[in-house]
Formats: structure tokens, sequence, C-alpha cells
């Protein structure tokens, strides 16, 4: 565990390019910037994987969609307060300095700023697998 947390922190460290996340996948106010990929040497389920950092930010009042991600991420909450809940657990409020733990593929059912006035921001870190062709995986709707 040791080891994975270390490049999850490394690998929000390195260099990389910073880009807008597709709006559609995110509510109001919500954008997600790309820090960076970093391959590396670690195997989940038997196939490579990859170290994706982001840092997501939300104005007053925004939120993502239910969702779910390829892969376990890692949080840590730099501003604000941030409203969570995924894998049936309670609703928990993080303020900054708070960290988080989502496992692969748990229903992030609520991810949101529940401030009207200030932002919320901060750095998720997941752990996928290269082949992975989204990392937010949105939950459809129930009929």
């Amino acid at each position: 565990m040791r080891t994975v947390i270390a490049i999850a922190l490394g690998a929000a460290l390195g260099a990389g390019g910073l880009v807008l996340a597709q709006h559609n996948k995110h509510g109001d106010a919500a954008k997600v910037k790309m820090l960076s990929e970093q391959d590396v040497s670690e195997m989940i389920d038997g196939k490579a994987a990859r170290v994706s950092s982001l840092e997501v930010s939300y104005g007053p009042g925004g939120f993502t969609p239910p969702h779910r991600h390829p892969g376990a991420v890692f949080g840590y909450v730099l501003e604000g307060e941030f409203e969570t809940q995924f894998g049936g657990q309670p609703l928990r409020r993080l303020k900054a300095g708070d960290t988080f733990y989502e496992p692969t593929m748990a229903l992030h059912s609520v991810s949101r700023n529940p401030s009207q006035t200030a932002n919320v921001r901060f750095l998720a870190v997941i752990l996928h697998p290269r082949d992975a062709k989204e990392l937010v995986i949105l939950e459809p709707p129930k009929p």
C-alpha cells in the first residue's frame, strides 16, 4: 500500500499538461485539470497500470452527477468543503486538509460543493488500468 501511495504522490508532483475535462461529464461549475499521467510497473488484475493526477474544482453549488472510476482514487482537499458519498457509505463533508479513498468502480453518488459562496478544490490521484477509456464513467439514469 505504501508503494501505491508513493507512486500516486510522485505522479501528482510530476510534470503534465493541463487539460479541461469534457463538460458533459461534470455538473454545473465542475472543472478538471489533468496534472499528469504516468505509466507504472504495478499490475491491476493482470493489466498494466497508469496513475492519473487531476485537480478538480467546483464553483459554488457545483457538482458531478453519479459516476464511477476505473481504478482506486486517493484524494486530498486543497481548499473549501466537499461533500461526498460513495459505495453506500454515509455522506461525508470534508474540509481543506482532509483525505479520502474510493475503491475501484464504487458508485460515487454524491460529489458536490455544499457552499453557495465559496469554491472547493481537491487533488484526485487515480491508479487505473492503462487501457481504461474514461476516468469518469457516468451512471446511467434509472428508469
